[in-house]
């Protein structure tokens, strides 16, 4: 046993002595594979200069220098041989494939690290682009070119420039630093970090970047522009501004050909003649024709003084209408608040036309201490205050004197009037019908019901002041005691206190 346990160390040892060996030769056929081969080189004249660092080989006339699969033109050029590198004068040529063309009036190479430093009169050709500058570094090993004094490069019909920046050729990208500038016939690009693929034309943002053309101006700090297609995606901090509006959002995609764009998340549009906001989490918006459609959390804001509306919507559309003017439609779930005024219907529609909201589908408006309903409803508005609202169908207003006792208006239809934001006048026309409590120094004295085909109401607050009656009318005053009680509510009388938005906030919530 104790025999047998010795071979087998025996065996460990020898596979291992093995296996060191066998590191041993990789490293040495390693090392002898990444060996830097010399520079060959051709010329008309040649003499060696020991009075140069480094002792070197002057070079003169038809000079050509091969190293690494790259061929270096010159007019003269002294050759180092001790440190493998060269300085070439006048006429540089670098070529390396159908990937590298490379001029300029000066160049060191150092064949050890394969670097390229060209200077003075600076062009790079590729079958993209053009590139002009004063010094280049290039890499030869990695193909990555490098300037830091400013470089103009042209791509097609795009100028660009920058004071610093890469060209790498394997992948035909340009990252360009510090003053960035792209004209296009159409526009101009003004960056503080962008990428550029010369092939698909497309350029990358990586830092604040203004797009400035004759119809818009745009803003991101981060997204992409093909210049091929004028299709974008801009992100971060991105707006879209012309002459009427500006669309912001946390990312923007943009078809300048067909002024098309969609906004995603914490979308805003903001019409700056109509001083109206629309927000939402998506949006679809038509520069030419300035349509546009916003969901998610949609929002409209009017703007004014001191105080603004409030409109929610699952859907809200901003579009031109026949006559020229813009239209604003809300759809469905509707929901409006101003501090003076709420409201809720199922749709709505604003044009700017005539400066009426039109409510659909079950309307319901609270104005201070009044509940108003009819099958539609029109909110005429007038400096962006409410001047009239018009009724029709099944129209009806209740004021609330206390838990159990309601002043009431009905009537086939109503047309309400307001001075400084107050409603003082109600006229109904058709199957008018009125209950309300007088009062004597703010006490009540009775009910009032009163029918009349047509009448006009005065108001003053919620009380009412004066009735008119015109055509057949029928009043009765009960005292409070002996008011009969199933009278005290007109029909279809319905109380939706409940479903009113105290606060801008509850617009977004909906109540059946």
């Amino acid at each position: 046993m104790k025999f047998h346990k010795c071979i087998n160390f025996d065996n460990q040892q020898i596979k291992i002595k093995f296996l060191i060996l066998v590191l041993l030769n990789f490293n040495i056929i390693l090392s002898f594979s990444q060996e830097t081969r010399k520079i060959d080189h051709n010329s008309d004249f040649m003499e060696y200069d020991q009075n140069l660092a480094n002792g070197a080989y002057r070079l003169l006339r038809n000079v050509v220098f091969r190293h690494e699969g790259a061929i270096m033109y010159c007019d003269s050029a002294y050759y180092y041989s001790d440190n493998n590198s060269l300085d070439a004068f006048d006429s540089v040529y670098i070529n390396q494939g159908d990937t590298l063309h490379l001029y300029g009036d000066f160049l060191h190479y150092d064949g050890n690290t394969r670097m390229a430093n060209v200077r003075k009169n600076v062009r790079l050709y590729s079958k993209e682009t053009r590139l002009i500058t004063e010094a280049l570094d290039f890499d030869l090993r990695t193909s990555v070119g490098y300037y830091v004094s400013y470089a103009d490069i042209v791509n097609g019909e795009n100028k660009l420039n920058s004071k610093e920046g890469y060209y790498y050729s394997s992948k035909k990208m340009y990252f360009f630093r510090d003053s960035v500038v792209i004209i296009n016939p159409s526009y101009t690009i003004y960056s503080d970090t962008l990428k550029y693929n010369t092939v698909t034309n497309v350029a990358f943002f990586l830092g604040p970047t203004e797009i400035i053309s004759d119809s818009n101006y745009i803003y991101c700090e981060d997204g992409w522009y093909n210049t091929e297609t004028d299709i974008s995606l801009l992100k971060d901090n991105a707006f879209l501004r012309n002459t009427n509006q500006t669309l912001k959002g946390d990312s923007l995609y943009y078809e300048r050909d067909v002024g098309y764009g969609e906004a995603y998340q914490n979308v805003e549009l903001f019409d700056n003649e109509q001083n109206i906001i629309l927000k939402g989490n998506y949006a679809t918006y038509n520069e030419i024709t300035e349509d546009a459609l916003l969901t998610d959390k949609a929002m409209l804001i009017q703007i004014t003084d001191p105080d603004s509306i409030y409109i929610h919507a699952d859907t809200l559309i901003s579009e031109i209408d026949t006559s020229g003017y813009k239209i604003l439609k809300g759809f469905h779930k509707v929901k409006m608040f101003k501090s003076n005024l709420q409201g809720k219907c199922d749709s709505m529609a604003y044009s700017f036309s005539d400066s009426v909201i039109r409510l659909f589908h079950e309307p319901v408006l609270w104005k201070d201490q009044n509940q108003l309903t009819s099958d539609y409803m029109e909110i005429w508005t007038k400096n962006k205050d409410i001047d009239q609202l018009h009724l029709l169908g099944l129209a009806f207003i209740i004021s609330r004197e206390d838990t159990a006792k309601y002043n009431q208006i009905k009537g086939r239809k109503m047309i309400c009037y307001f001075r400084d934001n107050n409603l003082y006048k109600v006229d109904v026309k058709g199957n008018g019908q009125t209950i309300y409590y007088p009062k004597d120094e703010d006490e009540i004295i009775g009910v009032n019901k009163a029918e009349s085909s047509d009448l006009v109401i005065y108001l003053e607050g919620k009380d009412v002041k004066e009735i008119m009656f015109y055509k057949k009318p029928d009043a009765t005053l009960y005292p409070l005691e002996s008011a009969p009680r199933n009278e005290l509510k007109l029909k279809d009388f319905i109380w939706l206190e409940h479903l009113r938005p105290l606060k801008k906030e509850d617009i977004f919530t909906w109540i059946e």
